[in-house]
């Protein structure tokens, strides 16, 4: 009986800690979100360019610039002066933008 009570109470130990790391995973991804206004959106090269906000996860101080877009990333229902929030990563030497939500 001892024995199945050790295995389960390791089973809950390990699947607090997991769901304690989950919600510290999460909890981290909005501040890597960065804030701006779109001043350009170039469609046919998959660029944008924002006036933005400190961008933490790369320790870039606010500034308008172009990025580029990753494929997944949708351009839809963005235009010229369209407040946003965007995740950017640094990838083979360019910016590139992984995430882009039309901000309220």
């Amino acid at each position: 009986m001892k024995f199945h009570l050790k295995n389960c109470l390791l089973a809950l130990l390990v699947s607090l800690c997991s769901l304690f790391w989950s919600v510290l995973v999460f909890a981290d991804t909005d501040l890597f979100m960065a804030e701006g206004l779109v001043k350009k959106i170039d469609v046919e090269n998959r660029k944008i360019t924002i006036k933005h906000g400190e961008i933490k996860n790369l320790e870039m101080p606010g500034m308008t610039m172009v990025f580029r877009l990753q494929e997944s990333v949708s351009l839809d229902k963005l235009q010229a002066g369209d407040k946003v929030r965007f995740h950017v990563e640094k990838m083979q030497g360019a910016f590139v933008i992984t995430d882009l939500q039309e901000s309220p």
